[in-house]
Protein backbone atom coordinates (compact mmCIF):
# COMPACT_ATOMS: atom_id res chain seq x y z
CA UNK A 1 0.00 0.00 0.00
CA UNK A 2 1.53 3.39 -0.79
CA UNK A 3 1.26 5.81 1.87
CA UNK A 4 0.46 9.59 0.88
CA UNK A 5 3.39 11.62 0.44
CA UNK A 6 3.81 15.40 1.67
CA UNK A 7 3.87 17.86 -1.29
CA UNK A 8 5.96 20.49 -1.17
CA UNK A 9 5.47 23.23 -3.12
CA UNK A 10 6.39 26.90 -2.35
CA UNK A 11 4.20 29.95 -3.32
CA UNK A 12 2.88 32.69 -2.63
CA UNK A 13 -0.42 34.35 -1.52
CA UNK A 14 -3.02 35.40 -3.74
CA UNK A 15 -3.69 39.30 -4.03
CA UNK A 16 -6.89 41.00 -5.26
CA UNK A 17 -5.25 43.44 -6.97
CA UNK A 18 -7.61 46.38 -6.66
CA UNK A 19 -7.51 48.43 -9.61
CA UNK A 20 -8.40 52.31 -9.46
CA UNK A 21 -9.83 54.17 -12.66
CA UNK A 22 -8.99 57.88 -13.87
CA UNK A 23 -10.53 60.62 -11.07
CA UNK A 24 -13.79 62.25 -12.30
CA UNK A 25 -13.70 65.48 -13.33
CA UNK A 26 -13.52 67.67 -10.08
CA UNK A 27 -16.38 69.98 -10.16
CA UNK A 28 -15.66 74.12 -10.67
CA UNK A 29 -14.61 75.45 -7.23
CA UNK A 30 -17.18 77.80 -5.35
CA UNK A 31 -15.81 81.19 -3.16
CA UNK A 32 -15.03 79.55 0.55
CA UNK A 33 -15.53 75.89 -1.00
CA UNK A 34 -12.73 73.03 -2.13
CA UNK A 35 -13.22 70.78 -5.36
CA UNK A 36 -13.36 67.36 -4.65
CA UNK A 37 -12.52 64.68 -6.55
CA UNK A 38 -14.15 60.54 -6.37
CA UNK A 39 -12.25 57.64 -6.84
CA UNK A 40 -13.75 54.83 -8.28
CA UNK A 41 -12.60 50.73 -7.37
CA UNK A 42 -13.96 47.57 -8.91
CA UNK A 43 -14.99 44.83 -6.64
CA UNK A 44 -12.64 42.54 -5.92
CA UNK A 45 -12.15 39.47 -7.28
CA UNK A 46 -13.92 36.65 -6.25
CA UNK A 47 -11.63 33.62 -4.72
CA UNK A 48 -11.04 30.95 -7.03
CA UNK A 49 -12.10 27.24 -6.24
CA UNK A 50 -9.49 25.64 -7.10
CA UNK A 51 -11.36 22.08 -6.01
CA UNK A 52 -13.18 22.48 -8.86
CA UNK A 53 -10.26 22.66 -11.35
CA UNK A 54 -8.64 19.73 -10.45
CA UNK A 55 -8.95 16.53 -12.43
CA UNK A 56 -11.40 13.75 -11.27
CA UNK A 57 -10.58 9.94 -10.67
CA UNK A 58 -11.81 9.25 -14.37
CA UNK A 59 -9.64 11.46 -15.94
CA UNK A 60 -6.61 9.54 -14.79
CA UNK A 61 -7.33 6.28 -15.02
CA UNK A 62 -5.99 3.99 -17.63
CA UNK A 63 -7.16 0.73 -19.38
CA UNK A 64 -6.90 -1.95 -16.90
CA UNK A 65 -5.68 0.88 -14.09
CA UNK A 66 -8.61 2.35 -11.88
CA UNK A 67 -8.39 5.25 -9.50
CA UNK A 68 -10.41 6.07 -6.97
CA UNK A 69 -10.15 9.63 -5.67
CA UNK A 70 -10.28 10.75 -1.86
CA UNK A 71 -11.85 14.07 -1.60
CA UNK A 72 -10.20 17.06 -2.32
CA UNK A 73 -8.66 19.75 0.18
CA UNK A 74 -8.91 23.00 -0.72
CA UNK A 75 -6.29 25.89 0.08
CA UNK A 76 -3.60 23.31 1.43
CA UNK A 77 -1.42 24.54 4.56
CA UNK A 78 -3.61 27.21 4.38
CA UNK A 79 -2.52 28.53 0.60
CA UNK A 80 -4.98 29.42 -1.65
CA UNK A 81 -5.46 26.26 -4.08
CA UNK A 82 -6.14 22.72 -3.80
CA UNK A 83 -4.81 18.89 -3.68
CA UNK A 84 -6.54 15.50 -4.38
CA UNK A 85 -5.09 12.27 -4.09
CA UNK A 86 -5.91 9.59 -6.18
CA UNK A 87 -4.69 5.30 -5.74
CA UNK A 88 -5.84 2.52 -8.38
CA UNK A 89 -7.98 -0.39 -6.49
CA UNK A 90 -4.44 -2.24 -5.92
CA UNK A 91 -3.52 0.29 -3.60
CA UNK A 92 -0.17 -0.04 -5.73
CA UNK A 93 -0.18 3.01 -7.20
CA UNK A 94 -0.89 6.82 -6.87
CA UNK A 95 -1.32 10.06 -8.04
CA UNK A 96 -1.08 13.58 -6.09
CA UNK A 97 -2.04 16.56 -7.93
CA UNK A 98 -1.30 20.08 -6.02
CA UNK A 99 -2.37 23.17 -7.09
CA UNK A 100 -0.74 26.79 -5.94
CA UNK A 101 -1.92 30.23 -6.68
CA UNK A 102 0.65 32.44 -7.65
CA UNK A 103 0.55 36.76 -7.77
CA UNK A 104 0.99 36.52 -10.86
CA UNK A 105 2.26 34.45 -13.93
CA UNK A 106 5.48 36.09 -13.52
CA UNK A 107 6.10 34.63 -10.69
CA UNK A 108 6.59 31.45 -12.20
CA UNK A 109 9.63 30.70 -12.82
CA UNK A 110 11.07 31.16 -9.00
CA UNK A 111 8.34 29.11 -7.94
CA UNK A 112 9.26 26.18 -10.27
CA UNK A 113 12.55 26.47 -9.37
CA UNK A 114 11.27 26.43 -5.48
CA UNK A 115 9.24 23.25 -5.81
CA UNK A 116 12.26 21.66 -7.85
CA UNK A 117 14.79 22.49 -4.93
CA UNK A 118 12.42 20.52 -2.71
CA UNK A 119 12.02 17.66 -4.63
CA UNK A 120 14.56 15.68 -2.39
CA UNK A 121 12.65 14.94 0.09
CA UNK A 122 10.21 13.51 -1.90
CA UNK A 123 12.64 11.30 -4.55
CA UNK A 124 16.25 10.72 -5.14
CA UNK A 125 16.39 12.07 -8.15
CA UNK A 126 17.66 10.97 -11.60
CA UNK A 127 18.35 14.64 -13.98
CA UNK A 128 15.54 17.05 -14.89
CA UNK A 129 13.72 16.80 -18.06
CA UNK A 130 12.01 19.24 -19.87
CA UNK A 131 8.28 18.52 -20.39
CA UNK A 132 5.86 19.87 -23.07
CA UNK A 133 3.44 20.52 -20.44
CA UNK A 134 2.49 23.94 -19.19
CA UNK A 135 5.02 26.94 -19.09
CA UNK A 136 8.23 25.54 -17.51
CA UNK A 137 7.26 22.27 -17.76
CA UNK A 138 9.99 19.84 -15.72
CA UNK A 139 9.91 15.75 -14.84
CA UNK A 140 12.04 14.34 -12.28
CA UNK A 141 12.05 10.98 -11.24
CA UNK A 142 13.36 8.37 -9.04
CA UNK A 143 12.55 6.25 -6.18
CA UNK A 144 11.37 7.66 -2.52
CA UNK A 145 15.04 8.54 -0.04
CA UNK A 146 13.88 5.06 1.68
CA UNK A 147 13.59 2.86 -1.90
CA UNK A 148 10.55 1.76 -0.52
CA UNK A 149 8.72 3.30 -4.19
CA UNK A 150 9.11 4.87 -7.28
CA UNK A 151 8.40 8.27 -7.87
CA UNK A 152 7.92 10.62 -10.91
CA UNK A 153 6.98 14.12 -10.42
CA UNK A 154 5.94 16.99 -13.24
CA UNK A 155 5.72 20.40 -12.20
CA UNK A 156 4.73 22.95 -14.33
CA UNK A 157 2.84 26.51 -14.48
CA UNK A 158 -0.58 27.47 -16.11
CA UNK A 159 -1.12 31.33 -15.73
CA UNK A 160 -1.00 32.05 -12.26
CA UNK A 161 -0.95 29.00 -10.57
CA UNK A 162 2.08 26.39 -10.09
CA UNK A 163 1.42 21.92 -10.59
CA UNK A 164 2.77 19.75 -8.60
CA UNK A 165 1.40 15.98 -9.81
CA UNK A 166 3.35 13.14 -8.33
CA UNK A 167 3.27 9.91 -9.67
CA UNK A 168 3.93 7.02 -7.02
CA UNK A 169 4.36 3.01 -7.81
CA UNK A 170 6.19 -0.08 -6.50
CA UNK A 171 9.89 -0.05 -6.63
CA UNK A 172 11.39 -0.22 -10.08
CA UNK A 173 8.18 0.47 -11.42
CA UNK A 174 7.85 3.71 -12.48
CA UNK A 175 5.35 5.68 -14.27
CA UNK A 176 5.08 5.91 -18.04
CA UNK A 177 6.53 9.44 -19.76
CA UNK A 178 3.28 9.14 -21.57
CA UNK A 179 1.04 8.67 -19.17
CA UNK A 180 2.77 11.28 -17.15
CA UNK A 181 2.37 13.90 -19.66
CA UNK A 182 -1.28 12.56 -20.65
CA UNK A 183 -2.40 13.64 -17.31
CA UNK A 184 -0.31 16.47 -17.07
CA UNK A 185 -1.73 18.42 -20.50
CA UNK A 186 -5.63 17.21 -19.04
CA UNK A 187 -4.66 19.14 -15.64
CA UNK A 188 -2.98 22.27 -17.75
CA UNK A 189 -6.05 22.16 -20.19
CA UNK A 190 -8.36 22.48 -16.93
CA UNK A 191 -6.95 24.78 -15.30
CA UNK A 192 -6.74 26.89 -18.64
CA UNK A 193 -10.26 26.87 -19.56
CA UNK A 194 -11.23 27.18 -15.10
CA UNK A 195 -9.22 30.04 -14.52
CA UNK A 196 -10.65 33.39 -14.52
CA UNK A 197 -8.74 35.18 -17.54
CA UNK A 198 -6.71 38.57 -15.92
Amino acid sequence: MIAAVALGATACDNESGLNTSSPAASAPALPGVSATTTTKTKPAAAAVDYTRLLLQAGDISATGDAFVDQPPTPNPDSRPGAEVLFVNEEQTKAVSILLVALDNPAAGPSALAEAQASLQKAVTPGPPQPSIVGTGGTVVAGNSPDGKKSVSVLLFTEGSTLARIEFDGLPGQPAAADFVTNVGQKQAIALRVGLPTP
